[in-house]
């Protein structure tokens, strides 16, 4: 019984040893409040509710306090929802414009028409047929439209109401602090509340004086408080890395305007000016003009008739005015070909990384503007077989083992191919295009070399590198996933 109450007594005082002279002012403070929250605490130790709070957690790890954490969930109504709330939802609104029945194109006027026919036609309201909008009965008073006027009345319409952003949810955090019988006990046998010196000085040291002082004594087992340094953005990271395995293969990095002429970025790649791709739903033009460049004459006839190539051309009349159309480029190869027609001496071997613009509806995978890496070759001899060669190492130094290529098509390639790469979970996966050239290319653009050429998309081997499932993450500043995200990431997701 005596050597138990002497172990007892020996842990106490090794515990007391161990406690900051913060933690003990907290324990002396709680021990006659017994259970508080932070704010009386902060104000009888002078200090913050923050610093509270971890003096608490970190007696609650030794058992001698303990920290209840409650969370209280709050609604209120948004600027948009206090509008509706006093008028009516949007559909309502619409549904009470009309009697039984209206033409389209005269509800569309209505200022909420854009938001209300759509609710109306999802909630069974109205039918649409030959342009006309007809009731289709009773439209009861619906769950949303209560919890609207009472935010208690119906947790679905709540819930429905905080979807469509009409209200918004608060959640407030409070803490409770008490003592626990043994921070009782540690307080009744005494506690020495003399300063603690936590950091030496130099001169401490050199003069011996540091033997005298009341050192703060540290647990090496506690974790240290997280630092979250300034670091590159993982995506960023990713285009670094893609940029130095290129140069290292020898490659040129080459830049360009994100304005190109239709010529560079259509007709020069021999894409025909009736193409789907030049049509709005694909391609943001631009109210700017730029000039053909100087010989333009022989990408006309090599569109009209072939240029005196094997090819037969495209036929009907060229535009040259079509072709001084400026756009949004919806590819970077447009660069590279200009880059070409520029540098006709071979051997070149460039590539660029850039932003491209295609008109796209925003979803996890999809964006208007994304990065596309574009490389070429060109030099006397160079086949089909290099450019897999090319393709397979880049890939190999990205870390996808398993690479495989199928037949594929491109209105300025011949042969061309996709490749793709294994990805565990996934199978194999295709990320890009490439090919050789068509002599319409080259000929128009006076190459007389075999040209290799490839286009890859960087966003989706992005996704597959970084294990995202929503693209749109490339290229938001969320704090905390950068923060996570690791500074190297050496895994690799391809090889099997």
């Amino acid at each position: 019984m005596e050597q138990t109450k002497i172990q007892t007594q020996t842990l106490t005082q090794t515990l007391t040893q161990t406690l900051t002279l913060n933690e003990k002012r907290l324990l002396i403070a709680l021990n006659s409040l017994k259970q508080t929250g932070p704010g009386p605490l902060a104000e009888e130790l002078a200090t913050t509710e923050e610093a509270v709070i971890q003096y608490a957690h970190l007696c609650a790890g030794k058992g001698l306090a303990a920290v209840d954490r409650d969370v209280a969930v709050a609604y209120h109504l948004t600027g948009e929802g206090e509008t509706y709330a006093q008028n009516g939802l949007p559909e309502r609104q619409l549904l009470d414009s009309f009697e039984e029945r209206i033409p389209m194109k005269e509800l569309q006027q209505h200022p909420l028409a854009r938001i209300g026919i759509g609710w109306m036609r999802k909630k069974g309201w109205v039918t649409i047929k030959g342009g006309i909008v007809e009731k289709a009965g009773d439209a009861p008073r619906g769950e949303d439209e209560a919890a609207l006027q009472d935010l208690s009345a119906s947790k679905k319409g709540l819930q429905m109401l905080i979807k469509r952003g009409l209200i918004a949810e608060e959640e407030s955090v409070s803490h409770t602090i008490r003592i626990t019988p043994e921070g009782e006990a540690m307080v009744a046998a005494g506690l020495d509340l003399a300063e603690e010196v936590g950091t030496l000085s130099r001169e401490q040291i050199i003069s011996g004086e540091w033997k005298n002082l009341k050192l703060r004594r540290y647990s090496v087992s506690t974790l240290p408080r997280r630092v979250f340094p300034g670091k590159i953005h993982p995506y960023q990271q990713l285009l670094t890395e893609m940029r130095r395995i290129l140069l290292n293969m020898g490659f040129t990095e080459i830049y360009g305007d994100v304005v190109q002429s239709s010529f560079w970025n259509f007709d020069a790649l021999f894409q025909p000016q009736d193409h789907p791709a030049r049509e709005m739903q694909d391609t943001f033009f631009i109210d700017v003009r730029r000039e053909c460049p100087e010989g333009w004459e022989k990408v006309r006839d090599m569109h009209e008739q072939g240029g005196g190539t094997s090819s037969t051309g495209w036929g009907g009349a060229w535009s040259r005015d079509t072709a001084e159309g400026c756009v949004l480029r919806t590819h970077t190869t447009g660069l590279t070909i200009k880059h070409l027609h520029d540098n006709p001496e071979p051997p070149v071997k460039a590539f660029s990384i850039g932003r491209a613009y295609r008109r796209e509806a925003i979803d996890p995978t999809h964006t208007p503007e994304f990065e596309q890496l574009e490389g070429v070759v060109m030099d006397e001899g160079v086949t089909f077989r290099h450019l897999l060669g090319f393709l397979k190492e880049f890939y190999r130094q990205m870390g996808f083992d398993d690479v495989r290529f199928r037949p594929g098509y491109f209105p300025y390639t011949e042969p061309s191919v996709e490749p793709e790469v294994w990805v565990d979970g996934l199978g194999w996966v295709e990320l890009g295009g490439a090919g050789v050239f068509r002599e319409e290319v080259t000929v128009a653009n006076g190459l007389a070399c075999p040209v290799l050429a490839w286009g890859l998309g960087i966003s989706r081997l992005a996704m597959l590198r970084m294990n995202l499932k929503d693209l749109r993450l490339l290229y938001r500043s969320d704090v905390d996933w950068v923060r996570e995200y690791p500074l190297a990431d050496a895994h690799r997701a391809g090889g099997r």
